[in-house]
């Protein structure tokens, strides 16, 4: 086939910049897989090796930066992306390569700020957290912390929805457009807080009593990277965000002895129905 052959409508290229899971529940495996049930096409840069299943985390290892600005670079000679979202950097020097990138990208940038794994094991330092929050924040179009991270950006205390609210505003000051805010931890009612354009949106789910929860925050980010991808709006990208996760947390296939993935297989379909 030649080059002038005619071609149909372009998929989306989608772009996970994000730690190993060998356990294929969190990092850029379930970026990946989330992609794929989206109907976009998923390209992955790799920071940092991990060791683990679902009970440990036994090693993490990330890579040189100079290695990951490699990866960035040949994939924006070839298949520039229209959404592109981060995970486990790992480092200081890792973040500063991705943010030197970031302010040259080529499309929206989600930055899911992952600082401690699912099995409690931290996964950035002090300093690595202080350059995410100077260096790439700003870069981001949607930055998208759970209430541990969302303490950790905002330097305060954030337990509730007054605290979440507060807590978007301040994150939203380091020059990112947007905040999503994931309450999943809370006591009672699951909710999360979206800040964008000086308002704040409020969604609410079903709290599901489970353990199988490894891989949320990547999982949920990567739907909504995906919809922006398409060219969905940012709040509707958020609501069917929010539902896939939901969904994926409610039917997740209970698998190995710890805490297990959720389910990527859920059928875009039941996104748009009321439940």
């Amino acid at each position: 086939m030649s080059d002038d052959t005619p071609r149909g409508p372009m998929i989306p290229i989608v772009l996970t910049i994000a730690g190993f899971d060998p356990s294929g529940g969190a990092g850029l495996q379930a970026d990946l897989k989330t992609f794929h049930q989206f109907g976009v096409y998923g390209m992955s840069v790799v920071t940092v090796l991990t060791v683990q299943n679902t009970e440990r985390v036994s090693s993490v290892d990330p890579l040189d930066p100079g290695y990951v600005r490699q990866q960035l670079d040949s994939l924006m000679e070839d298949l520039p992306p229209r959404a592109a979202k981060t995970g486990a950097l790992g480092t200081a020097g890792i973040i500063e390569t991705v943010a030197e990138w970031a302010r040259g990208a080529p499309c929206p940038l989600v930055v899911d700020p992952v600082m401690v794994s699912t099995h409690g094991v931290p996964l950035m330092d002090e300093n690595a957290r202080r350059t995410l929050r100077r260096e790439l924040l700003p870069s981001a179009y949607l930055v998208t912390p759970n209430l541990y991270e969302a303490a950790v950006l905002s330097g305060m205390k954030v337990d509730d929805l007054a605290s979440m609210e507060q807590a978007a505003r301040k994150i939203a000051e380091t020059g990112c457009q947007a905040v999503w805010l994931t309450g999943g931890h809370l006591t009672g009612q699951a909710a999360d807080i979206l800040y964008f354009e000086g308002e704040i949106h409020t969604l609410t789910s079903r709290r599901i009593d489970t353990k199988h929860t490894h891989g949320t925050g990547c999982t949920s980010s990567a739907a909504l990277t995906a919809e922006l991808a398409k060219g969905t709006s940012l709040v509707e990208a958020v609501g069917r965000a929010k539902r896939f996760i939901s969904r994926a947390i409610e039917t997740a296939p209970g698998l190995g002895h710890g805490h297990g993935p959720v389910n990527h297989h859920v059928p875009l379909d039941e996104l748009d129905e009321p439940r």
